[in-house]
């Protein structure tokens, strides 16, 4: 064996000894640091448990809610639940992780591969699921937009319901505040860090600043969409908070 490769097998060798955990929790790809591991059952439209009952949140993308408890859900919750069984229940999947592999509740973040399908962004395309960015897991992002800019302007999905559907600044109520949406309106007021548009107020958070290159730059008049749950403030007014580039959109 000529010595190169001889020194990449002894490399690839010590490297398998380093896998933890038994076989059944999921095998590692050594040259790629994925994770295989067969579904168990899924929960909703985002999230299912292997059979090593781990539980894997699909990266980049949120489903709507589906019923539980008091909660009555939301549109399409279960029309997403059953996509989400159908492409991957029962079956072996690949799990490809970013920069940061679990979140504060223990669950594996993960884009999902099956039979060469990207699972993530089939929900995004069939109009199942939006983008939903988690810092600092922002490798796929741009691919989702995508898919989800064409899923908006066909109308699929969740974006043929008034609970997804593109919302007007000047149009935001009290009975959308606590709600993720897709905010369209134009620059009335501008600063570094935060601008004004129609009924909202939109601001970068000082911890997320490090994920933009500088300040924002932008025009009064111009359009802009931006992402993000609707809150109000103490004084009474609607604001919402910027955690990525991703979150904003100039049109």
């Amino acid at each position: 064996m000529p010595a190169d490769l001889l020194r990449l097998a002894r490399v690839l060798l010590w490297l398998s000894l380093l896998v933890p955990g038994p076989l059944h929790a999921g095998t590692l790809s050594i040259l790629s640091w994925d994770e295989w591991v067969r579904v168990g059952y899924v929960i909703d439209g985002d999230t299912f448990v292997t059979d090593a009952h781990d539980k894997v949140r699909l990266l980049g993308i949120n489903a709507p809610e589906i019923m539980h408890n008091d909660n009555p859900g939301e549109p399409l919750g279960e029309t997403s639940r059953r996509q989400l069984r159908k492409l991957i229940e029962g079956k072996r999947v690949r799990l490809s992780f970013d920069r940061q592999r679990r979140d504060d509740y223990g669950r594996k973040l993960a884009h999902v591969y099956v039979d060469g399908l990207w699972v993530n962004g089939k929900m995004v395309e069939l109009g199942l699921a939006h983008v939903y960015t988690f810092a600092p897991n922002f490798k796929q992002t741009s691919a989702l937009l995508d898919l989800e800019r064409k899923a908006r302007s066909k109308r699929l999905g969740i974006w043929n319901t008034a609970r997804f559907r593109l919302l007007q600044a000047d149009r935001i109520q009290r009975t959308h505040i606590g709600q993720f949406r897709l905010i369209e309106g134009r620059i009335d007021e501008t600063g570094g860090w935060n601008f004004h548009m129609g009924k909202l107020h939109v601001s970068i958070p000082k911890k997320s600043r490090i994920w933009f290159a500088k300040p924002l730059n932008l025009r009064l008049g111009q359009k802009v969409i931006v992402r993000g749950k609707i809150r109000i403030s103490s004084r009474g007014k609607f604001y919402l908070a910027l955690y990525s580039p991703y979150d904003l959109e100039v049109q």
